[in-house]
C-alpha cells in the first residue's frame, strides 16, 4: 500500500485492508501536515475491505464537513460497490435526545412507578381470581403440581428455617437473660422469647427466608419461561399461563408458610430454652409452661394472618418481576435480584404496619 501526496491530490495504490490500514493512515498524518487536499485518486486502488472503506470515510470527514460532497475520483467500479456497500456516509445522522431536568426525571420516575404498581395490582387481582377459580375446577393445572411445589417452597426450606430459628433464639435468649439476671427476673425470659417470636421474629425471619430462597425460584423460572417463549406457547394451547404456573406456587406457599413459622417457633424456643435451662437456673417445666401460657389466641392470629399476607406478597412480586421480564439471560438476573429485594422490602414494610395495626 502506498499514499503518495502530488499537488493537492491524493493518491492510493495497491491494497486497503485491516493489514494496510494501520500503515497508511500513519503515512497519511505525515503528508498532510500543512497540506490541502481536493481530491482522492482512487484508480490505482485495487483492492478495499470494510475496514478501508471505514478508513476511507475517516479521511473523507477530516478533509470535508460536507458527507455529501464527493472527494474522491477515478474510482474503478469494483471499489465502488464496496464503498457503496460499507460506506456509512450518506446514513442519516440520529440527534441524542435532550437530556432530562431535575423534575422530568423526578416525574418520570413517578410516573414508571404508578405503571409498575398498577400492573402488579392488575397480576395481584387475576392471581387471586384464578385461585379462587382452581379450588373448583383444576383443568388447568398439571396433576400433582400444589404437593410438588409445597415440597419445593416448604419441605426444602426446613434446615435453613431450623438453623436459623435456633440461633435466633440462642442469641435472643442469651442477650435477654443476662440483662434479666441482674435483676432477678430470669424467669420472664420465657415470656420475653415466646411472645418476641410468636409476634414478631418468626414471621419476619421467615418470610425473609422464603423470599430470598423461594420468591427468586419464582421469578428466575417465570423469567426463563418468558425469555423462552414457553408462555407464549401455553397461550397457543389454550392454557392461561397464570393458572398454570402461578396459581399452583400461591396453594402451595399459602399452606407452607404458616407451617414454617410454626416449625420456627418451636425450634426457636428449643434454642432459647438451652439458655434458660442452662445458664439462668430455670426449671424446663417452668419454662416451657410460661413458655406456652404467656400466648394467647390473638396472637396466633395475629402470627398466622401476617404469614399467610407475607406468602401472597412474595408470590405476586415473583410473578411480577418474571413476566415483565426483557432480555435474554442477563434480563433473567436482574428480574431474580430484583424481585429479591422488593419482597424483602414489601416483607418488612407490610410488617411495620401490623406491628401498627396489632399492638
Amino acid at each position: 500500500m502506498q499514499v503518495e501526496l502530488t499537488s493537492d491530490v491524493l493518491s492510493f495504490t495497491g491494497e486497503l485492508n485491516n493489514l494496510t490500514v494501520p500503515d497508511a493512515a500513519q503515512e497519511l498524518s505525515r503528508l498532510l501536515k500543512g497540506e490541502t487536499v481536493s481530491s482522492i485518486d482512487l484508480g490505482e486502488l485495487t483492492m478495499i475491505d470494510s475496514a478501508g472503506v471505514a478508513f476511507l470515510d475517516e479521511v473523507h470527514q477530516e478533509l470535508t464537513q460536507d458527507s455529501k460532497q464527493q472527494i474522491f475520483a477515478k474510482v474503478p467500479p469494483p471499489i465502488q460497490a464496496m464503498i457503496d456497500t460499507y460506506s456509512t456516509l450518506d446514513l442519516p445522522l440520529v440527534d441524542e435526545p435532550p437530556k432530562m431536568g431535575f423534575f422530568e426525571q423526578a416525574g418520570d420516575s413517578l410516573l414508571n412507578a404508578y405503571n409498575e404498581l398498577v400492573k402488579a395490582l392488575t397480576l395481584a387481582a387475576e392471581i387471586f381470581y384464578y385461585s379462587g377459580v382452581a379450588l373448583f375446577n383444576r383443568k388447568e393445572q398439571r396433576r400433582g403440581s400444589l404437593a410438588q411445589q409445597a415440597a419445593q417452597l416448604g419441605s426444602e426450606a426446613l434446615p435453613i428455617v431450623a438453623l436459623l430459628s435456633l440461633i435466633i433464639g440462642f442469641i435472643l435468649a442469651l442477650q435477654s437473660g443476662v440483662q434479666l439476671k441482674n435483676f432477678g427476673a430470669n424467669v420472664f425470659i420465657a415470656d420475653l422469647l415466646s411472645i418476641t417470636m410468636v409476634r414478631e421474629m418468626a414471621p419476619l425471619i421467615t418470610a425473609i427466608i422464603v423470599a430470598g430462597r423461594s420468591g427468586s425460584a419464582i421469578a428466575s423460572e417465570i423469567a426463563t419461561m418468558e425469555v423462552t417463549e414457553e408462555i407464549d406457547a401455553l397461550k397457543m394451547m389454550a392454557l392461561n399461563p397464570i393458572a398454570y404456573v402461578v396459581v399452583p406456587k400461591f396453594h402451595a406457599i399459602t399452606i407452607v408458610m404458616p407451617l414454617l413459622v410454626m416449625f420456627s417457633i418451636i425450634v426457636s424456643i428449643l434454642g432459647g430454652a438451652f439458655i434458660a435451662i442452662g445458664m439462668l437456673d430455670i426449671a424446663p417445666n417452668t419454662f416451657f409452661s410460661r413458655a406456652i401460657d404467656i400466648i394467647a389466641i390473638k396472637d396466633l392470629i395475629v402470627t398466622f394472618s401476617k404469614s399467610i399476607w407475607f406468602a401472597w406478597t412474595i408470590v405476586i412480586i415473583g410473578a411480577h418481576y418474571g413476566f415483565q421480564v426483557k432480555g435474554g439471560a442477563e434480563g433473567v438476573g436482574k428480574a431474580t435480584t430484583a424481585a429479591v429485594v422488593s419482597s424483602i422490602f414489601a416483607v418488612i414494610l407490610f410488617d411495620a404496619v401490623f406491628s401498627l395495626l396489632y399492638l
